[in-house]
């Protein structure tokens, strides 16, 4: 007949020292992710600040083509204008 396995014997020190460990690692890991939620909400205002800078400059782009439609419409009435007026 064998022996019963008596198992594996783990003290209580040896369980504090774990939970510690444990404690550590999870206070790195709170800190590593309390940085990078900082340089979340940093790129996010950057984000904001680029979006709004492109709406600025959509604005104020467009008059650009339709002045050159106008002077376009202009350039050809003038020509126009003056080849009926012979």
């Amino acid at each position: 007949m064998t022996t019963p396995d008596p198992g594996v014997y783990i003290s209580s020190a040896q369980m504090y020292q774990e939970v510690r460990d444990l404690a550590q690692t999870v206070g790195r890991i709170e800190s590593k992710i309390d940085g990078i939620l900082d340089e979340t909400k940093d790129i996010r205002a950057d984000i904001s600040d680029h979006e709004l800078r492109i709406r600025t400059l959509e604005r104020a782009r467009w008059p650009l083509p339709t002045i050159g439609v106008l002077a376009g419409v202009a350039g050809a009435a003038t020509g126009a204008i003056s080849l009926f007026a012979r």
